[in-house]
C-alpha cells in the first residue's frame, strides 16, 4: 500500500481529505487573537503568524521546534511569548490532531517532529534565536526532526531552505517547492529525511559542533552489519543483517523515541519493548519468530529477531494468483484455492495457539503473513499484539483487515481473519470498511470464479457484517467514538441494490453514477469541488486529472447533467489561480481550458488559455500529463476549433521542444537514478500522440518517424509477461494500465499503425490487447484501474470476440462499486475511500462506461484525430529536425 493514503484518511470516513480538515474542532489558537500589528493566517495544516508590514528573505535558515502532543501547547506559548516581542514571524501545526498525525507511524519520516517554524531575519539573528529557544525549552521533548540538523540536545532544530512559496520542477517531472541557487536559478528545496546544505550555501561556524555531535553516532562498533533495507517507515527502519559475532542472520527492527505515533499516541519505542515481551511469551510457537538481541544506538532503539526465509504473502499471491491471466482454466484455479485455503487453515491455527497463550495478535494481513519456500506459514510483526486482559483494541492497523472501532480482544483477530478468507481469493477488502454488504458481494464474485464452496466463505460474510453492527450505529461497544477516528463527514456508502453496468439501460446507469458525483459536491469549500485523489491537495482542486474540470468533463462527456454553479466555481478560480497552479495538460491550466471548451464556454477557455500563454515554458518535461506534448496538444486542437493559426504556431514550436527531448533518451537501464517514465502520461507515449496527430495536420512524414522513435523508446522499458501481456517495467512491479502501462502504449501504437505498417509494433499492439483480458485488476480507475481498461478497449474493439471482452471488463466494473447518496461510487487509489475524479474515481468510470455504452461515445483527449484539421493550413517540414534521434527510422 502507499502508505501516504493513510494520513488522508483521518478527516472523513468517505473521501481523502487534508490534515488541515482533521482538527476535531480543537485548535491552538482558541480564544488567543493575533497580537495588535500582527496578521494571522491558516494555510492547510498551518497557523502563519508574521508582523504587518514586516518583509524576510525568500529564504535561508530557519528553526523548526519539535514537540509532541502531550507538551505542544506549553511548547507553542514558550515560542509564541519568545517570538512575537521581537516581531520574528513564525508558523505552527493548528491542532493536537495534526500534530500526532504528523508524527505518526506512516507520516513523512523529512516532515515529522515539525511543530513550529520560526523565521530570522539573518543569520546573526539566527545564531540568537537557537541559542535562546534551546535555554528556553530545555527539558522538552519531541520526535528527531530527520531532515534538520539539531542544535543541543533539546527541540531546536535548523535547515536551510525556502520561506516564500515558490516552485520548481524536480528531476522526475514533480511541481515542487523551490529555492534560488547562486546562480538565482530555481531547484528544488530539497526535504529528504537527511540534513543537507545545498552546497551554494555555507554552514554558519556556530553550527559546526551540533553537525559534528550528528555525526558522531555510527554503527561501527556494533555486532551487528545491515545488508539489506526491508523498509522505512516514520517510526523507524526495519533492515536484514546478521550478527558478526556468530554469522547469524536477523532482522534488525529499529525504534525512534517520540515518532511513529499510533493512535493511542503510543510512539514506536514503546511498542517495540511490548513487542519483545510479546514474543518471549510465544517463543515456544514455531510460526513466530524468537527474539535474539536488544540494544540502544543513539537514541534510538533496537530489536534483533530471527530471520524467516521466505516471501510476504502479498508477494506470493502476485505469482500464484490465477485471475491475472484470461486464460487460466479450472485445473490452475482449483489448484489455486485448495493452496489458499491452506494457508487460511495453518495461518488460523497459529492465530488460535496465539489466543491460548492469552495474546491477541491485532495486525493479521497479507503483509505480516510469511510463506516459508516449502509453504509453511509464519507470523510477523507483533508491535501492537497485547494480553487478551487488557481488552486492548490496536492502535494501529492495515484497512483492508482491520476490525471497525467497538471490536476489542480476540475479535480483532476474528475480524482480520475474516478478511483473509476473502482476500486470498479476492485482494479487494479494503471495500468492506467502506461498505460492510459488500463482503456478501465478495463471496458471491469469488463462487463465480473459484471452485470454492459457499460455507467457506459463509462465517467471513457473516463475522464482517455483525462486527459492522456497532460502528454503523456510531459508537463502539464503549458508547464512545474511537481513539484518534477524527471528525466524520459524508454519508458513508451503504448496502443496496447495485446496476448491470453492461445490461441495465445506459441512461439508468449513467443517471446513477451522476448522481453520487453531484451528491458529494462541495461548492462551499475553495480547495475543491469533489472529492478525489490526495493529489488534489498538490496539484489543486481545478484540474482534469484529478479536479473540477475533469469531473464536469465526464459529466457532459456522457450526457449527464452539469450543473451551472458548478462550472462557475470552476471558471472563477481558474480566472484566478492560486499561486504553484501548474500549467500541464492533466495536472494544470490547460486541461482546465480543454474542458471549458467543450462544455460550450469558450470565451472563458481562451480567457485560461491566455494566462497560460502568458507562462513560460521553460523546465516543462514532455510528458502528456504535465508537459509539453500536452500543451502542444491542447494548443492545437484549440488552433483548429478557433481557426487561430497562432495556437498552431506554438504547438509547433513546443512540439520542436519534445523532439529535442526525444533525441535525450537515457535508456532503459533501472540501476542508474531515477526510473525514466514510461506510459501514456508521463512517457514517451505522449509525445508519440502529439507527433502523429501533428503529423495528420501537417503531412510531414519526419513527425512520424519522430513517434516511432519516441514509441520504441517507451517499448524498450517493457516486458512481455508469461501470458503474453505487455506490461511495463518499473523495476519492482509491471504495470498493464492506461496511464503509465502496456495499454496505454499501445493505444498510441494503433494509432501510429493506422499511418504506417510495422512489424514490430504490431507485436506490441497484440500484447498490449492481451494486458487488458485480466479478468483481475485491483483498482478501478481510469488511469491505474479496470476503467482504462474499459476505454483502452471501447476504443479498440471491432470484433465479436473484442467486443464479448469489453463486455466482460465493463461487467466486471460492479466488483469495485459501492453504493452513495441514492447512486453508484466508486473507490479511488488504495481503496481506502471514494473517489469522484476523472483519474482515480467514478467521474472516469463514467466516461469509461460512456465510452463503451453511450450512443455518442466519447473519446480519450486527442485520441482522434485534432478537430477542424481540415481548417487549418498543412506544413510541410513544420517541425525543423529532418533527422530522427538515434533509434529511429
Amino acid at each position: 500500500m502507499d502508505e501516504r493514503y493513510d494520513s488522508y484518511c483521518a478527516a472523513d470516513r468517505t473521501f481523502y481529505d487534508s490534515l488541515g480538515n482533521a482538527t476535531d474542532g480543537l485548535t491552538f489558537v482558541s480564544g488567543r487573537p493575533a497580537p495588535a500589528g500582527w496578521s494571522a493566517e491558516p494555510t492547510g495544516d498551518w497557523m502563519i503568524y508574521a508582523p504587518e508590514g514586516g518583509t524576510l528573505p525568500q529564504q535561508g535558515w530557519k528553526i523548526h521546534v519539535s514537540a509532541g502532543v502531550g507538551n505542544a501547547e506549553r511548547v507553542l506559548d514558550a515560542v509564541w511569548d519568545y517570538c512575537v516581542p521581537r516581531g520574528l514571524a513564525f508558523k505552527f501545526l493548528r491542532s493536537p490532531r495534526i500534530v500526532l498525525l504528523r508524527n505518526s507511524k506512516y507520516a513523512s519520516r523529512a516532515a515529522s517532529g515539525k511543530f513550529v517554524t520560526v523565521y530570522p531575519r539573518d543569520e546573526a539573528e539566527l545564531e540568537l534565536a537557537c541559542k535562546e529557544l534551546d535555554e528556553l525549552l530545555a527539558g522538552e521533548t519531541g520526535p528527531y526532526i530527520l531532515s534538520d540538523l539539531r542544535y543541543g540536545a533539546g527541540p531546536v532544530y535548523v535547515r536551510y531552505g525556502g520561506f516564500a512559496a515558490r516552485y520548481c520542477l524536480s528531476a522526475d517531472g514533480q511541481t515542487v517547492p523551490a529555492i534560488a541557487d547562486d546562480t538565482g536559478t530555481l531547484v528544488p528545496d530539497r526535504r529528504d529525511p537527511v540534513f543537507h546544505v545545498p552546497a551554494w550555501v555555507t554552514l554558519p561556524d556556530f553550527l559546526a559542533p551540533h553537525l559534528a555531535a550528528r555525526n558522531a553516532t555510527s554503527t561501527t562498533d556494533l555486532p551487528y552489519r545491515i545488508e539489506k533495507v526491508i523498509h522505512f517507515s516514520n517510526g523507524g527502519g526495519l533492515y536484514v543483517g546478521r550478527d558478526t559475532r556468530t554469522d547469524t542472520p536477523v532482522v534488525l527492527k529499529e525504534a525512534r523515541p517520540f515518532a511513529g505515533l499510533d493512535s493511542d499516541g503510543v510512539d514506536a519505542v514503546a511498542r517495540l519493548e511490548r513487542e519483545a515481551d510479546i514474543l518471549r511469551r510465544l517463543a515456544d510457537l514455531p510460526q513466530v519468530p524468537r527474539v535474539h538481541d536488544e540494544f540502544t544506538l543513539g537514541e534510538h532503539r533496537f530489536l534483533a529477531l530471527e530471520f524467516i526465509e521466505g516471501r510476504a504473502l502479498n508477494k506470493v499471491l502476485v505469482d500464484r494468483y490465477p485471475l491475472i491471466d484470461a486464460d487460466t482454466g479450472e485445473t490452475e484455479r482449483a489448484a489455486y484455492a485448495r493452496w489458499a485455503q491452506d494457508v487460511y487453515a495453518q495461518v488460523e491455527a497459529t492465530v488460535s495457539a496465539i489466543h491460548e497463550r492469552g495474546i491477541v495478535y491485532g495486525d493479521l494481513h497479507l503483509f505480516n503473513i510469511m510463506v516459508r519456500p516449502d509453504d509453511r506459514v509464519a507470523l510477523v510483526d507483533f508491535e501492537v499484539s497485547a494480553p487478551e486482559a487488557e481488552g486492548h483494541r490496536p492502535g494501529l492497523r492495515n484497512q483492508g483487515f482491520a476490525a471497525p472501532r467497538g471490536v476489542t480482544g480476540t475479535a480483532v483477530d476474528r475480524y482480520a481473519l475474516a478478511c483473509l478468507r476473502l482476500a486470498l481469493f479476492l485482494p479487494l477488502t479494503q471495500l468492506v470498511r467502506l461498505s460492510p454488504a459488500k463482503a456478501a458481494h465478495l463471496a458471491d464474485i469469488i463462487t463465480e470464479n473459484f471452485p470454492v464452496p459457499r460455507s467457506f466463505l459463509e462465517p467471513a460474510v457473516q463475522e464482517i457484517t455483525n462486527a459492522a453492527t456497532p460502528e454503523r450505529n456510531g459508537a463502539g461497544s464503549s458508547g464512545r467514538k474511537a481513539a484518534g477516528s477524527g471528525p466524520v463527514t459524508g454519508d458513508a456508502p451503504d448496502g443496496g441494490p447495485l446496476p448491470d453496468l453492461a445490461a441495465d439501460p445506459w441512461p439508468a446507469v449513467r443517471d446513477q453514477l451522476a448522481r453520487a458525483i453531484l451528491a458529494s459536491a462541495t461548492p462551499g469549500r475553495d480547495d475543491r469541488l469533489y472529492p478525489g485523489d490526495i493529489e488534489q491537495f498538490r496539484s489543486g482542486g481545478l484540474n482534469l486529472a484529478h479536479g473540477a474540470a475533469g469531473v464536469l468533463h465526464a459529466l457532459a462527456a456522457t450526457g449527464a447533467q452539469v450543473p451551472a454553479d458548478h462550472q462557475e466555481w470552476l471558471v472563477r478560480r481558474a480566472k484566478n489561480p492560486p499561486s504553484g497552479t501548474r500549467l500541464g495538460f492533466y495536472d494544470g491550466l490547460h486541461g482546465v481550458a480543454y474542458a471549458l471548451e467543450r462544455l460550450g464556454r469558450r470565451a472563458d477557455a481562451l480567457d485560461v488559455l491566455d494566462i497560460c500563454l502568458r507562462q513560460p515554458m521553460d523546465g516543462l518535461d514532455h510528458s502528456l500529463r504535465s508537459g509539453l506534448a500536452g500543451i502542444a496538444l491542447n494548443l492545437a486542437d484549440l488552433a483548429g476549433r478557433t481557426g487561430e493559426s497562432s495556437l498552431l504556431d506554438a504547438a509547433l514550436k513546443a512540439a520542436d521542444r519534445v523532439v529535442d527531448q526525444l533525441a535525450d533518451d537515457p535508456g532503459p537501464d533501472l540501476s542508474g537514478g531515477p526510473h525514466p517514465y514510461a506510459g501514456l502520461l508521463r512517457g514517451r507515449s505522449g509525445p508519440a500522440l502529439l507527433l502523429v496527430r501533428l503529423y495528420e495536420l501537417t503531412g510531414d512524414p519526419t513527425l512520424l518517424a519522430h513517434a516511432g522513435t519516441a514509441l520504441r523508446q517507451d517499448l524498450r522499458r517493457c516486458v512481455v509477461r508469461p501470458n503474453g501481456a505487455l506490461e511495463v517495467n518499473e523495476g519492482w512491479r509491471t504495470m498493464p494500465y492506461l496511464g503509465q502501462g502496456g495499454v496505454g502504449i499501445g493505444l498510441v501504437v494503433d494509432q501510429y499503425l493506422a499511418h504506417r505498417a510495422d512489424e514490430g509494433f504490431a507485436r506490441a499492439s497484440a500484447a498490449a490487447y492481451r494486458a487488458a483480458r485480466s479478468p483481475m485488476y485491483v483498482q478501478t480507475g481510469l488511469f491505474a484501474g479496470r476503467a482504462g481498461i474499459v476505454a483502452y478497449l471501447a476504443a479498440t474493439a471491432r470484433t465479436p470476440e473484442q467486443r464479448r471482452d469489453l463486455q466482460a471488463q465493463v461487467g466486471r466494473l460492479v466488483w469495485h462499486a459501492m453504493p452513495y447518496a441514492d447512486g453508484v461510487a466508486f473507490p479511488g487509489e488504495q481503496l481506502l475511500r471514494l473517489s469522484m475524479d476523472l483519474g482515480t474515481g467514478t467521474a472516469g468510470v463514467l466516461f469509461a462506461l460512456g465510452a463503451a455504452r453511450h450512443d455518442q461515445p466519447p473519446t480519450l483527449p486527442f485520441l482522434a484525430p485534432l478537430a477542424g484539421a481540415s481548417r487549418l493550413p498543412r506544413f510541410p517540414g513544420a517541425i525543423h529536425h529532418t533527422d530522427t534521434p538515434e533509434g529511429g527510422e
